[in-house]
């Protein structure tokens, strides 16, 4: 008997078992066809719910069942049929700046000097291996230029800014929208007459802070929402918008929403990205640093990034108070600027504006042991990835002894010219000037295939993410884009190139996370990026992976490289919630690449079924 009871439960079991295989089946078709559907960029697809997720606040390792991490090589790729989606508490996660890493790998670091704000990346077994979800009631980003006055509160809902320095004019809340009135700490009132006010102190023409075209590249320390640079942009100027993700943790992803250029960084104990000789002037408006410390190291930084004859702009307390902390500070940095060869080149209420000498002639005429030091005869002025500030002068090279200045000439022109510093790298101005026409047309064919995808103000925010010479960016100066040129940190360092042709750009390893907030870029442009970290024997998953943290929903990738990476990247369109737009060899070009062909896919928009709830 007993024999027999035990067959039937058996049979029941089984039976069970059966109904419940043939259900989750019926759910998997289901919901898979749903996933897979296609939104043409016109509708948000619904993505999972907490069942189908990695729940958590860990980093999900190597070891997901969802994945196998592959690289180009692999013969038989194993493909997710679709990626986990992050915890929503992730939905702003930027890899190498998460407090979280620090906190978990045991980090000692030296909050005093801000390691703490500088990039700590996470070990392959720590990385995330999801995607990182919109916030709830995301909506497509406000097109430029609207989008410099005012953005989308649901896209980034932190109103706590809008609180704190509701008596700046930083930003306001209105309804739906998030308004920036253009004010700031110092430039309550507005940015452009801050600025008309600056042009005139150096007796610029027509109180246009551009001199002429002279005045191009700016680096504004401590920008908040990046107003300072958003009302440059009308003069013909460009700034690099530079924040640390501190307690004002979403300045920089505002300031990006809005279409400007911006990057996250802080002045700790690592050089800033930029190579020497870089921007005409540098700004710090009540940025909160001090300058002193550590024999003026953060000063010296700024001293290695200014062109010869640049201007640094210094609107603070010390540059006007009377009390007797600030009388202090004030005599303490005057005296080390003059030190540094800094002349005072005007001074008006709160603002005190210096200028670099055009030459190393001051430098000479020191005394002995006058500090701060000359750097050392061996120090490479442009070596910058993970290398440590020091505290030194960064003299001029022959070249700019020379010239008595960078010899640029003045934008536009500049755009087109021949650097000075082509020479650096054995590259003679008729390669330049090929270089140019390669990606003119290159470009060219680009927008033809985009076409029927996009309108006049569809993209904004662009990345090349290895950009040489810049001349991907150069061809689209007729087009009212930015593009952040990324140049290999084990490549040549070209990135001086950039920006003496009066456009902008960061050093970046492709093997990491990139510093900047999810859902920030239109459009990247990937010209040979897989193959070069194949090379490096990194994960092109990972970098799949990045590259869809960063992009907007409905932004574009072109991919521009050889066929199997092409084909590696389609198994993964499904997983990824990408779709394919356009493929083409590279024969349209005159110079024909061989066997590289261009592959450009968009990012669908989807949400979490906890987004659509919490939106309603």
């Amino acid at each position: 008997m007993r024999g027999r009871s035990d067959g039937g439960q058996k049979k029941r079991l089984i039976t069970s078992l059966c109904a419940v295989a043939i259900f989750l089946g019926f759910l998997y078709v289901y919901y898979g066809s749903i996933f897979g559907s296609s939104s043409n960029g016109a509708s948000a697809l619904e993505y999972g719910s907490k069942s189908l997720r990695k729940i958590g606040s860990s980093y999900l390792g190597g070891d997901d069942e969802s994945s196998t991490k592959s690289g180009l090589k692999d013969g038989d790729v194993v493909v997710p049929k679709r990626f986990p989606v992050c915890d929503d508490r992730h939905s702003e996660l930027i890899p190498c700046l998460d407090r979280n890493i620090i906190y978990q790998m045991r980090l000692k670091l030296d909050l005093s000097v801000m390691e703490h704000y500088e990039r700590h990346c996470p070990p392959p077994e720590r990385r995330y291996n999801c995607l990182i979800p919109p916030p709830p009631g995301y909506k497509v980003p406000i097109k430029w230029p609207q989008s410099r006055d005012e953005v989308w509160k649901a896209n980034i809902p932190h109103t706590h800014l809008a609180h704190e320095k509701s008596d700046q004019n930083w930003m306001v809340v209105k309804g739906e929208k998030i308004v920036f009135p253009g004010g700031g700490t110092h430039f309550h009132y507005g940015a452009d007459k801050y600025i008309a006010s600056i042009a005139n102190m150096l007796n610029f023409l027509h109180n246009n802070l551009n001199n002429e075209g002279r005045v191009r590249t700016v680096l504004d320390v401590g920008c908040g929402v990046a107003s300072f640079g958003a009302y440059l942009l009308s003069s013909d100027i460009i700034a690099m918008s530079l924040a640390p993700n501190d307690v004002h943790q979403n300045q920089i992803q505002f300031a990006l929403e809005r279409g400007i250029p911006a990057y996250l960084g802080v002045l700790g104990t690592k050089r800033l990205p930029y190579p020497s000789r870089s921007f005409e002037l540098a700004h710090c408006s009540r940025c909160r640093i001090d300058w002193l410390q550590r024999d003026g190291i953060l000063l010296l930084e700024l001293d290695r990034l200014l062109r010869p004859g640049g201007y640094f702009a210094y609107s603070s307390p010390e540059a006007y108070a009377q009390d007797e902390e600030d009388l202090r500070i004030w005599k303490e940095m005057s005296a080390l600027v003059e030190r540094m060869c800094w002349r005072i080149a005007a001074k008006r209420n709160q603002t005190v504006i210096w200028q670099k000498p055009l030459t190393n002639d001051c430098y000479m005429e020191r005394a002995p042991g006058t500090n701060p030091p000359l750097c050392r005869s061996d120090d490479d002025p442009d070596a910058v990835w993970g290398v440590p500030m020091e505290a030194c002068i960064t003299p001029y090279s022959d070249h700019d002894k020379k010239a008595k200045g960078s010899g640029l000439a003045p934008w536009p022109a500049r755009l087109t010219s021949p650097p000075p510093r082509l020479a650096d790298f054995g590259y003679s101005n008729e390669m330049f000037e090929k270089d140019m026409e390669t990606w003119r047309q290159r470009v060219e064919n680009y927008w033809n295939l985009l076409s029927p995808k996009i309108e006049a103000n569809t993209l904004r925010n662009l990345m090349d993410m290895k950009a040489n010479m810049g001349s991907f960016a150069a061809s689209l100066k007729e087009r009212n884009v930015w593009v952040m040129n990324v140049i290999p940190e084990d490549g040549p360092n070209t990135l001086k190139l950039i920006y003496d042709r009066g456009l902008i750009g960061t050093t970046h390893n492709w093997c990491e996370a990139f510093s900047t907030y999810p859902r920030t870029y239109d459009l990247l442009h990937a010209w040979t990026v897989f193959s070069d970290i194949e090379k490096k024997g990194c994960s092109a998953e990972d970098l799949l992976l990045e590259m869809d943290r960063i992009l907007r929903p409905r932004g574009f990738i072109i991919i521009r490289d050889k066929q199997p990476v092409i084909d590696f990247v389609r198994k993964y369109l499904s997983a990824l919630h990408w779709e394919a737009v356009a493929t083409a060899d590279s024969s349209l070009d005159s110079e024909h690449e061989g066997d590289n062909v261009v592959f450009i896919v968009q990012k669908k928009l989807w949400l979490t079924s906890e987004s659509i709830l919490n939106s309603e």
